[in-house]
């Protein structure tokens, strides 16, 4: 018998490769979870609040997002985002009324405070929402072309235009979906115009926009 030692098999990875696999595993994400409640959000199909003190968007279940959305009780810290989208097809925004905003893309909305008489106009771009520095009173005088303004929900609402092909579509939406739009052109953007996967998604998000709404009737109240 020969006094030589045959290596055992290796059924595995050394110590210190098994340490360092568990390293590369995927983390599961942790599952969203109500803001006020704490209890688990499905996935893509929950509600939001607007934290009108900390200026913020806040996932909700739909048991609190009903209790912020009884009537009277929109003066207190949260306000329910609602879910209604409504269309002027009649309003006389044109391009002369575009180049008074001076907004350098073909998209901004457009927001009222419930603190603050005025609003406040944003728009995409690579950095985020920008702010227009443009005069408010000059807004005001442009947006009195669309019976929409004036329906405007202080805080969870906004006045969605887009500037298209020689049109400029005029939408009120719940707010929460402009925010939705800036985080996405955020992520896509490239180059000085978006690049064309930003341009891409942002016709697909105005596809959407325009199946939701409704035309706006005399009897819709702020």
């Amino acid at each position: 018998m020969s006094g030589r030692q045959t290596a055992a098999p290796r059924l595995g990875p050394p110590p210190a490769h098994r340490g360092l696999r568990r390293f590369r595993a995927p983390v599961p994400a942790a599952p969203e979870r109500c803001e006020l409640c704490a209890v688990v959000l499905a996935e893509h199909n929950h509600r939001h609040l607007v934290d009108t003190e900390r200026r913020a968007l806040a996932c909700a279940c739909t048991p609190c997002a009903l209790l912020f959305d009884r009537p009277g009780a929109g003066a207190g810290q949260f306000r329910t985002v609602p879910d209604r989208y409504l269309v002027d097809p009649g309003h006389t925004l044109d391009d002369a009324a575009w180049e008074q905003l001076q907004i350098p893309v073909g998209v901004a909305f457009f927001l009222r405070g419930a603190d603050q008489d005025r609003l406040a106009a944003l728009y995409p771009s690579p950095a985020g929402a920008t702010e227009s520095e443009l005069d408010p009173s000059t807004w005001q005088t442009v947006l009195s072309a669309s019976r929409l303004a004036a329906l405007l929900r202080p805080d969870v609402e906004a006045l969605l235009l887009r500037r298209s092909e020689g049109r400029i579509d005029c939408y009120l939406v719940p707010v929460d979906i402009c925010y939705e739009l800036v985080g996405r052109m955020r992520l896509l953007w490239q180059g000085f115009d978006g690049g064309a996967e930003a341009r891409a998604a942002l016709a697909d998000f105005f596809t959407k926009v325009a199946r939701r709404a409704r035309e706006a009737k005399e009897d819709d109240r702020p």
